[in-house]
């Protein structure tokens, strides 16, 4: 049987699929929390909120946590490159030498960018925020 959680407001009552992850601490579901209840929850600040489910990375803010695939970003940032993070991304597991020759191989010869591209992004003040652009 699943672990749940139950969720009690005067004469309403409602079950929470229980969640756990690889790392952290458990989460309940509350996604139909408002559906069945018609309730919000209220976290300033989202400290207590799981905003969803990644198989590729694992933060923790308060920890100063960062983990790509399992990986500390330290580690990714002192012995690898960024080619070799992408791949990480992309395929769950750090390169072999030969994947990598093949990868960094295939992405600097195939990473043209499209003119409309190019025209999109010159939309932008030079001095534009990155989470602006």
């Amino acid at each position: 049987m699943s672990e749940t959680a139950k969720f009690i407001s005067g004469d309403k009552t409602m079950d929470m699929p229980v969640m756990h992850g690889t790392i952290g601490p458990a989460v309940a579901d509350i996604s139909k929390l408002y559906g069945e209840t018609g309730m919000f929850t209220f976290d300033p600040g989202f400290t207590s909120t799981a905003a969803c489910e990644s198989k590729i990375t694992y933060i923790d803010g308060d920890e100063g946590v960062l983990l790509y695939r399992g990986y500390p970003i330290e580690q990714l940032a002192e012995h690898g490159d960024f080619l070799e993070t992408c791949y990480l991304l992309l395929n769950g597991e750090l390169p072999m030498a030969r994947q990598k020759a093949e990868f960094d191989y295939r992405i600097t010869r195939h990473t043209m960018v499209h003119e409309q591209m190019a025209r999109f992004f010159s939309g932008f003040r030079r001095d534009a925020h990155p989470m602006a652009v």
